[in-house]
């Protein structure tokens, strides 16, 4: 029998995130282009974290699902209340 270690292994990935701006820009452009409603698939997806919400199409779903939930809705609000500060 082969000498096999019982270790847990850990792969890890050393890709950096994109800014949420650019990743919220790249999934609503994905939305857009298979024909949904960018604002409707993200709130069911921020409200439920249910990511089927978030098509796979252009790799949009995994993108996303880099942040935790909070995080985009931080950097979204941060977005907007910037805005009205104007």
């Amino acid at each position: 029998m082969a000498n096999v270690s019982q270790e847990t292994m850990m792969f890890k990935r050393d890709r950096q995130k994109a800014p949420v701006e650019q990743t919220v820009r790249e999934v609503c452009e994905a939305l857009n282009e298979k024909g949904y409603n960018p604002k409707d698939q993200l709130v069911g997806y921020l409200l439920s974290g249910d990511p089927t919400y978030i098509t796979s199409y252009k790799d949009a779903r995994n993108k996303l699902r880099q942040y935790e939930r909070y995080e985009l809705v931080e950097a979204l609000l941060e977005s907007y209340l910037a805005l009205i500060q104007k």
